[in-house]
């Protein structure tokens, strides 16, 4: 069984509800057909439903099953304003009736009012545009202010393994993150690895130096990081500046660590950037034949998805599976 599979089969075990904000696209609703026939989740789709449901017959999809939903007319309109207006200084019940409206906001609003478990989105809306609709809706895990992503990597015969798995983050999200952003990314890492993988992660917060290897501002940032990480979650296992040799080859772990817990076991890596992270991801990808699954956001206090502009519709599934057992 491959990774995707296990968390298909996961999933399907305790069907979530998932609310996709964008039923106007013909994907998602041959998603959500699919979701709900097969009992992966329990889709709730956004949108207008004469449009929805003249879409599912030119399509030939019986969505009977599947609630529709139409934030401007929904009878949550009130409760969501109030509630949104309530966590949003300077915001008042009527203007947040109008934000709540929009598709984004409002499949938001039933994230945090637990009327859906998780949120899907993204193929019709910019990532930033989701990150900042969770963010002022739904809010963040206590301790963090950083919304981010990371990759499920599987790379065939890697290191002794014939599937090893690793974490890369941020690979998709924070371009430069400063010191605190940086500590955020390899604390939310941790609990994603921990939660969705079922491991016990191993941090590494990488560099261009070992411990004290160089000297630059650069590896500066790395090391105020690690420490701040450690600081808002003494329970995890970080630990850097690593180079990612040192984090993931044991002997050369004992050549250039003297006292880690982290190096040379590393399973998730907190890249410092995102050119970094990005051109890791993709070399890695291309370069080893390996799975790569994502860009996952995290951070949020609730489960929430983003999908690229070109999402397939197996796409969607495998991000929706992801999304039910976060």
């Amino acid at each position: 069984m491959s990774l995707l599979e296990h968390f298909i089969e996961k999933a399907k075990q305790s069907p979530k509800v998932i609310v996709f904000p964008e039923g106007n696209d013909e994907r998602i609703l041959s998603a959500a057909f699919r979701l709900s026939e097969e009992g992966i989740a329990k889709p709730i789709v956004l949108g207008n439903p004469d449009e929805v449901k003249s879409m599912a017959l030119r399509l030939n999809l019986n969505i009977d099953k599947i609630k529709i939903e139409n934030p401007v007319n929904s009878s949550n309109l009130e409760k969501y304003a109030i509630s949104y207006s309530k966590s949003r200084e300077g915001i008042s019940k009527d203007i947040a009736m109008k934000l709540v409206k929009k598709s984004l906001a409002f499949g938001c609003m039933m994230v945090k009012e637990s009327d859906a478990y998780g949120l899907v989105g993204g193929v019709s809306h910019a990532t930033a545009s989701l990150i900042q609709a969770a963010g002022l809706a739904i809010g963040y895990m206590e301790g963090i202010t950083t919304a981010s992503s990371f990759f499920i990597m599987v790379i065939p015969n890697c290191l002794g393994e014939k599937d090893k798995v690793l974490i890369f983050a941020d690979c998709a999200v924070n371009i430069n993150p400063n010191a605190k952003q940086l500590a955020d990314i390899a604390v939310t890492s941790a609990r994603s690895a921990k939660s969705l993988l079922g491991i016990e992660p191993n941090v590494a917060i990488l560099s261009f130096s070992t411990k004290g290897s160089a000297s630059h501002e650069l590896v500066d940032k790395v090391i105020e990081a690690t420490k701040l990480a450690k600081s808002k979650a003494p329970d995890l296992n970080i630990d850097g500046e690593l180079q990612a040799d040192a984090a993931l080859v044991p002997k050369v772990a004992l050549k250039k660590v003297k006292d880690s817990s982290v190096a040379g076991k590393a399973n998730v890596l907190v890249f410092p950037d995102l050119n970094a992270g990005n051109i890791a991801y993709k070399l890695t990808q291309y370069l080893a034949n390996a799975s790569a699954y994502g860009p996952i956001l995290q951070g949020f206090a609730k489960p929430v998805s983003d999908l690229s502009r070109g999402a397939s519709v197996d796409d969607i599934i495998a991000v929706t599976a992801i999304t039910s057992i976060k």
